[in-house]
This record gives structure tokens, sequence and C-alpha cells, in this order.
């Protein structure tokens, strides 16, 4: 953020000098204003650009045939343990990124998750609409409440937070600080939930899977239920490891 700031300020000194000394139209300086809230705009909906919060994006290893499947929205009753189900099969380890409110009532299924080597991640409380829209402080209490709820259920402290529809802003990443969790973004978003069928959702993958991925699913779409083996299956035909990261 704070490189595009310094552009915005120059390219402003620079269009006021011109429009001055060249007596061009004031409605010049438009075009770096218009450039800056494109900047604000578009870091805050696209996670990887690391505008406001600092976020791990891909995987940083050595071994260059590494993956990473990480499922969002979790828990879902149902769905999640033939989730679990498939990932124990087939010997692969995940990341869930729990939203607080789903945990009630399925905590088994959690402490299923944790057993079985999964990594846990936090992935707000609510997960609405309006999180982005929030105070720093109200942000910062959900985050903590699903930590403390995660912490008290497998008994270890967790460290990965992913920012509900990856948006960010300078209120979460304030609150993603006071909270000493660490963002995690994805490098692969798969559009699981808008999929119109398997062969849609496993044809982007294939296509589009490549080495240091971070892949985004969801436990909660039956449609990814439906193409994990083939999708691991194909995965593992190519000579990909998955793995969860380092925290």
């Amino acid at each position: 953020m704070k490189k595009s700031l310094y552009i915005f300020l120059i390219s402003l000194l620079i269009f006021s000098v011109g429009i001055y000394y060249l007596h061009l139209s004031w409605w010049l300086l438009l075009i770096p204003c218009l450039n800056f809230i494109f900047d604000l705009v578009f870091g805050a909906i696209y996670i990887q650009k690391n505008f406001y919060v600092d976020s791990v994006n891909n995987l940083q290893s050595s071994k260059q045939r590494e993956i990473c499947l990480t499922f969002d929205d979790g828990i879902h009753a149902d769905l999640t343990p033939k989730v679990l189900d498939i990932l124990k099969q087939k010997n692969v380890k995940a990341i869930f990124f729990l939203i607080g409110k789903n945990i009630i009532g399925n905590e088994a299924i959690l402490k299923r998750m944790y057993d079985e080597g999964h990594q846990i991640g936090n992935h707000s409380y609510e997960h609405t609409f309006w999180f982005d829209m929030k105070s720093s402080n109200a942000m910062l209490e959900e985050i903590e409440t699903t930590t403390q709820l995660i912490n008290s259920i497998i008994g270890k402290q967790i460290a990965l937070f992913r920012p509900p529809y990856g948006v960010t802003n300078p209120n979460l990443a304030r609150a993603i600080k006071k909270s000493g969790l660490q963002s995690i973004g994805w490098s692969l978003r798969s559009f699981d939930t808008t999929a119109k069928s398997t062969t849609q959702l496993l044809t982007k993958l294939k296509l589009e899977t490549k080495a240091q991925d971070i892949v985004l699913l969801h436990d909660r779409c039956e449609i990814t239920v439906n193409a994990l083996t083939e999708y691991i299956d194909f995965c593992q035909e190519r000579g990909f490891t998955f793995v969860t990261l380092k925290s």
C-alpha cells in the first residue's frame, strides 16, 4: 500500500506542476486520483497482491512438485466427513479453514480432522457479507472467538487465518496483526461454489494445477466431494505430493 501511496503523491505533484505551468485543465488531476482508487479496490479484493496484508499465497518449498489442498467454510455436518474419508483413503493431508459458528455441534468432526493429521485454520466466526465493513476490534473479536474455540477442542494453538472471501483492508490488517495469526491466501481458486458440474470443476483444476499451488476448495460443496478422488488421483499420477504449511 505504501508504494501505491508514494506513486499517487508523486503523480499528483507532477500533474499539478504540469497543469500550473502548461495551463492544462485541472480535471487532469482525476487521472492519478482514479488510478489510486483503482489500486485500493484491486488490492482489497485480490489477496495475492499483498496490498493491505502480507499473505502466504503459494508454497515456498525447495521441493517443486508439492501442492497444498485447502478447504474453506466448514464444518458441514454431512459433507465434511465425506471429504475426510477421501483424504484418509488417499493418505492426503489438507488444511481446513473453519467458520467458528459451524463448529458448534460438530466438535467431534473437528477433533477427527486434527487427529487424522490435518491442519486447522481460522476463517472468522460468522463469515457474513458485512465482515469487511466491521471495525478492527469487531473483526478481532470474531477471529479470537474462533481461535479460542478451536484451541479448546484440539488442545493446540492454531496459527493460520484466511480472510472471508479473500478480501482485505486496513481494519483487517490491524486485526490480523493483533491476533498473531498468519494470513493465508491461494494461488489456484477452483470456483467450486459456482461450477455447474463435476466435469467442469475437474477440467479447470486439471488445466490449472501447477507446482507450489495452494488450492482453494470448499468442503461444504457436494460437487467438490464428487470431484475430489479423481482430482487427487490426477495429481498423484503426475508426481505431485500434498503438503500442509509450517506453523
